[in-house]
């Protein structure tokens, strides 16, 4: 099967069916209507993928509240107590969420609307918050619509790879960087083939705000620490991959150059970690799931608080000497995650070999004497053998689960070794 013939099959499969798309935006200008009736400085239209016309089958469907900039503009913190008073009077059951600014939810049977009350501007420099730019980033995007399909085939590709999402406990790729790379590359499959190339730290610049220009020496440096620098088409002084990981971009990198030289469905279809991992559980290597019951509260902190939980994990079986072949985790918001880890199944030795100072520092080499009962000379340093701990990486890993940093950031853990 030719690559084109096969991605235009994926676009089939990842886009929502007539019906589905046909009752959303029904329900969708309902909601606008219902909510623009009898106002005068509030305007009431569609948001995000809907707006841009790039949404998957699991798409945000969202709306936001455009507030009169001259009338609003001294009034961002009170935007969403205003906008409050305006939904409660016309829908039942509206739910209050917080963000950036407030935001607020509607459901209805197995759809879900959020609604988001942003200051009406014409440039990015009169934004108050983050949302307010959202209706300029739309914008830009339709000024590419004839890549629609291009830029969905980017957003599902980096969501079965595992690596799409800004939130600060995923810090990947948004839609909107999927967006502004397809557009860049000017297809799909030519941002796959200058992604599998990528070395160093990579800089799209779509407006070419700094051609010719050394960029850091213009921007801020706060805000090119990220392996990628995309440079926010309607923003010019804001990386808008600002919060993308090393670990998200090399995964990205990676599965783009393993799409180019072996084409496939597959790289779109969201991968069954526990499956994979299981896969790798041969002979020589052993699988180990934590299953992590999350404490309550707003989503960003309870996935910045798992993310945590992972990385320290991860931290101290380093420093105890566990080679880690692969590990990774999930998190559907919704039930516990799941945190797997693959290690060779052969335990470490028994006892540990501690380098000591010099042995000219006589005085330092004399406290690591008092301090370990086992030590020999090698060369001119002083060395120490001590018995390990931890053998196996489940013990260690058992071991921290009960330690007051990882208590404090979940509600509770459970160590399998599989």
């Amino acid at each position: 099967m030719k690559i084109k013939e096969m991605l235009d099959e994926v676009l089939k499969e990842i886009q929502p069916d007539a019906k589905f798309e046909m009752e959303m935006f029904s329900r969708l200008n309902e909601i606008i209507k219902k909510t623009n009736k009898g106002q005068k400085n509030i305007k009431a239209i569609l948001g995000g993928s809907g707006a841009k016309g790039t949404w998957l089958k699991s798409f945000d469907a969202d709306i936001f509240v455009l507030f009169e900039y001259g009338k609003f503009r001294n009034k961002s913190s009170d935007l969403s107590d205003i906008l409050e008073k305006i939904l409660k009077k016309k829908f039942s059951n509206i739910i209050r969420l917080h963000g950036s600014r407030d935001y607020f939810q509607i459901k209805q049977g197995n759809f879900t609307f959020e609604i988001v009350p942003i200051l009406k501007i014409r440039k990015a420099e009169q934004a108050e918050n983050i949302t307010d730019v959202s209706p300029l980033h739309s914008r830009w995007v339709l000024r590419h619509k004839n890549l629609r399909n291009d830029m969905k085939l980017a957003k599902q590709f980096c969501q079965a790879q595992n690596v799409y999402g800004a939130e600060s406990y995923i810090r990947g790729f948004s839609g909107y960087i999927c967006e502004i790379l397809t557009a860049y590359y000017g297809s799909f499959l030519n941002l796959m083939r200058s992604a599998a190339k990528w070395k160093g730290k990579v800089i799209i610049d779509a407006e070419k705000y700094y051609k010719g220009k050394d960029i850091f020496r213009l921007v801020n440096a706060s805000k090119l620490m990220s392996p990628l620098i995309v440079i926010d088409p309607v923003q010019k002084d804001r990386n808008a991959a600002a919060a993308l990981s090393n670990e998200k971009f090399e995964s990205f990198r990676k599965a783009a150059n393993e799409f180019i030289r072996h084409p496939s469905k597959d790289f779109f279809v969201k991968k069954d970690l526990m499956q994979a991992f299981l896969n790798r559980k041969i002979k020589d290597k052993k699988v180990i799931v934590a299953k992590v019951s999350p404490l309550s509260g707003k989503t960003d902190v309870i996935g910045t608080k798992l993310l945590k939980t992972y990385e320290f994990l991860k931290e101290q079986l380093g420093k105890r000497d566990f080679r880690l072949l692969e590990t990774d985790w999930e998190w559907d918001r919704k039930n516990d995650a799941i945190l797997y880890f693959l290690f060779p199944k052969k335990a470490l030795p028994k006892n540990v070999e501690i380098e000591g100072p010099p042995l000219k520092i006589r005085q330092h080499a004399e406290n690591f004497r008092k301090i370990h009962k086992k030590t020999f000379a090698r060369g001119n340093k002083i060395f120490a053998v001590e018995k390990r701990k931890f053998l196996e990486p489940e013990q260690l890993l058992g071991a921290m689960a009960k330690s007051q940093f990882v208590r404090e950031r979940i509600k509770s853990i459970k160590i399998s070794a599989l």
